[in-house]
């Protein structure tokens, strides 16, 4: 297996180049969960550039205040004195309390002064960023997500097999962990699962119950694919708690890029808001984490493995929704059901999964035909398109 994470280039190093080569005009802002390359992608980015640099973390146990943006923000003017400028990386900026208006009032005091100094923001926790960028920094920004790798990506990266990049899922941090499943699995769950749930979700948002939260991650993870009441859920959680705590504990590990729970299509927002939830992971790794399985072992489990083989592409289809791309949901009435139905510009596509032999003509889409006017069926495995073929594909080439 090839490690070539420094050189493989994400399609939106591209993108952020571009605009840090233009005139100074906005904040570029660059979020996504952790371990999904942001801090080494704009390494990468500015590896190109011709004009100073200057990168600096908040990402510390301890809270950083508004000083040390202030400090870091006088150090890059220093270097920012040319017509051609200098730029300024702020890693997990949200971390330091009051952030969005100390950058606002920086960035307007250097754009009064004409100061060529760009900016970028990096931040892990999509949610508090948005927050931030929202009250204080409306019309000064620009932002690209970054969401879990596509097998595509780990193909063309790190040589990741399908079934590889099925059980693993799309860490590129851990690629070359590959093949040694308990160091893997020790790596992901104190490295990425507990730093992520400690640092991003319980050191910066008011959780009143931190064990009900870790339990609702555990469960996500375990009944990836099913569809759960949030009452229903209760029943398995250990942690007295309220449906109300649960909507919004999954909301916050939906925000941290680990779970989330997709909901009903209904042709109406708020009534497809107040669905019971499909439960779906966002990396596919996060459940062979928690797992003592190895590969071969679960690939052995037919029951098992067509669960992780749905999660992956349900995986495949959020982290697109999470982009912008699309908006994703599934639909079920009585005992007819559609794993996944997709909305894109306007168009519906209802997605089946089955991992072995399947008929072309589905009860569910039929029934879902008659309630939507629906532009596409796609099924995936079975007599359909394979597994392969549709993840190795952006949603979009499927959907748009």
């Amino acid at each position: 297996m090839s490690i070539n994470q420094k050189t493989f280039i994400r399609p939106q190093a591209e993108i952020l180049l571009e605009r840090l080569r233009e005139p100074r005009r906005f904040i570029q802002v660059v979020s996504g969960p952790r371990q999904v390359g942001k801090t080494t992608m704009v390494q990468q980015v500015v590896a190109q550039l011709t004009v100073p640099a200057r990168y600096a973390s908040a990402d510390e146990p301890t809270l950083r205040g508004p000083t040390w943006i202030e400090q870091q923000w006088d150090a890059a003017r220093l270097s920012a004195t040319s017509a051609e400028g200098a730029v300024l990386i702020l890693d997990e900026v949200q971390k330091v309390g009051n952030w969005s208006e100390t950058v606002k009032g920086l960035w307007d005091e250097d754009t009064r002064k004409r100061l060529p100094l760009q900016v970028v923001l990096l931040g892990s926790s999509p949610l508090l960023i948005s927050k931030g960028l929202t009250e204080s920094l409306t019309g000064r920004f620009e932002n690209s997500i970054l969401t879990h790798w596509s097998y595509a990506e780990m193909k063309k990266a790190f040589g990741t097999s399908l079934n590889e990049y099925v059980f693993y899922g799309g860490y590129p941090g851990a690629a070359s962990l590959i093949g040694k499943p308990d160091r893997w699995r020790n790596y992901l769950r104190n490295s990425l699962i507990e730093t992520t749930i400690a640092r991003d979700i319980l050191l910066m948002t008011r959780i009143d119950k931190p064990a009900l939260l870790r339990q609702l991650f555990e469960l996500a993870c375990r009944f990836s694919g099913q569809i759960l009441s949030f009452s229903k859920m209760l029943g398995q959680l250990h942690d007295a708690g309220n449906t109300t705590t649960l909507a919004h504990y999954l909301n916050l590990l939906a925000a941290a890029g680990m779970v989330c729970g997709l909901p009903k299509f209904s042709g109406n927002v708020i009534r497809s808001r107040g669905s019971s939830p499909k439960l779906q992971v966002l990396n596919t790794g996060l459940m062979s984490a928690l797992d003592s399985s190895s590969l071969s072992e679960t690939h052995k489990q037919p029951a098992r493995w067509g669960r992780l083989i749905e999660s992956a592409v349900g995986a495949h289809l959020a982290n697109s929704a999470l982009r912008g791309d699309c908006a994703v949901y599934y639909w079920r009435e009585g005992i007819a059901e559609v794993d996944f139905v997709v909305q894109c510009n306007d168009r519906l596509t209802a997605i089946e999964v089955k991992s072995g032999h399947a008929p072309k003509v589905h009860r569910g889409t039929a029934v879902f035909a008659k309630h939507f006017k629906l532009d596409r069926t796609l099924l995936i495995g079975g007599d359909g398109i394979a597994f392969e073929e549709f993840l190795s594909e952006p949603v979009t080439h499927w959907v748009g």
